[in-house]
Parts: C-alpha cells; structure tokens; sequence
C-alpha cells in the first residue's frame, strides 16, 4: 500500500496534536474545518491523513488501518478517536451504540443560559435535506429523545461558556437544543447565530472523553486544550 508523504510542518503539526496513543487506539485534538471521515466533498478525512502519518511515521511498507467508531462535524473542534485495529473498532462502535462513553462540550453561546444549570429534553426531529435538527418540548412521530445537562462556566465580555454533558447522541443534538432555549452557539448560523466565525466553524468544542478501554479495560480519560481567544 502506498500512501501520500506528509510534509515535515504536516506530520509535526499531527504529532503535536495527539492526546493519546497505543497500539489499539488514537486520540486526535480535531481542528475546525476537518473531516473524520470521507463525504461527498471529496476532500482528505483524517482518517486517511492518519494512515498516512502512521505509515511514514513508523516506516510501515503495509497496509494501515484506522477506524473510525465516531464522528465530529466539520465545523466542531475537539476530541476525536480512531480506532487503529478491526477488534479496538468493533468495541468502540459497541460502546458508543451503547452510551458507555462518556462525552463533555464547551460551547461559547451567544446568550446566557437561564437557569445557569439544568438539564434539556427535546424531542428531535432530522432534516436531511437541509442537513437540520429540529427540536420540540412534545412527542412527535418520528422524533427521537435528546437529553443533555450543561452548566455555565463563565462569562465574557460578548459570549457565555456552557459545559455540556451528552446523554444522548443525535444529529446536532448540542447545537439544536441550545438553540431551543434561546443559547445558539457562536458562528452556528443555521441554528440562530448572529454571524459567523472567521474560520467557517463554531464555537463548539468536544473538550473530554472518558471511557474503559477496550482491550486493556483501564479508564481512559482525555481532554483536548481549546485556544479560543474570548476566553483570553
């Protein structure tokens, strides 16, 4: 197998962006703008770019492999996990089924959530021609349950930072509830925003995860560092 060779700026920028690594599993700090996985742009997911790295990196002349149990939006930052064999993937996709991974946000909302702590259930329904979710406080057919809790953490000058724990996982769950209670998260013009960010993403960070590994069962606990300058 034949992979394309990564500049010394690319392979050192990925280097310095690994939160974790083994032999079973990756874990990547995701910048805005980047795809985990291929989609109709065509343009290089990081799963291939990986493949790539570990290939050059290792001086592997075989096949790489690099799984991908789940996924980031484009436009989001943060924790990202690939999975670098068949059976770490196989799990991981079990346990992300199975909620027994366990996933916190930093949001910066344009509005102040009221109150600062609660916890959200919506009834969320997708669009999938216009790529949107749409919450309600009532049962809908079709609709599927969204829970999550946040708490405020602080406030800027311009902008509120929200920690939110993900309970469920639907289609932008975290961008569509806040949303719903008047939060829209900055740059998130589809759901409410004012304007958008300067580099095309949102203000939207998955800031740790922790879960028990799959193959060494020890709790793995990782956070990806944020350089958002409002919170300068």
């Amino acid at each position: 197998m034949v992979y394309r060779e990564l500049s010394e700026v690319e392979s050192g920028d990925l280097s310095r962006r690994i939160l974790f690594e083994d032999n079973h599993l990756l874990i990547l700090n995701k910048r805005v703008g980047e795809i985990v996985q291929g989609d109709k742009t065509g343009d290089e997911p990081l799963s291939e770019t990986l493949k790539a790295f570990i290939a050059q990196r290792d001086s592997k002349p075989g096949h790489v492999f690099i799984g991908v149990p789940h996924r980031l939006d484009r436009p989001v930052s943060g924790v990202a996990v690939f999975a670098k064999t068949s059976k770490c993937l196989e799990r991981l996709n079990v346990m992300f089924r199975d909620g027994d991974v366990h996933k916190v946000y930093w949001a910066l909302c344009c509005s102040r959530p009221e109150p600062a702590e609660g916890e959200l259930v919506h009834w969320i329904t997708r669009n999938e021609k216009m790529n949107k979710s749409f919450a309600s406080d009532r049962e809908k057919d079709g609709a599927k349950i969204a829970r999550l809790r946040y708490r405020l953490l602080r406030d800027t000058e311009r902008y509120h930072l929200v920690e939110v724990e993900l309970l469920t996982g639907r289609h932008h769950q975290i961008r569509c509830q806040l949303s719903a209670v008047g939060c829209p998260i900055k740059g998130d013009l589809k759901y409410g925003a004012p304007r958008s960010n300067r580099d095309g993403g949102i203000s939207l960070h998955a800031r740790r995860i922790t879960f028990i590994h799959p193959v060494r069962k020890e709790e793995i606990c990782v956070e990806a560092p944020v350089d958002w300058t409002e919170l300068s």
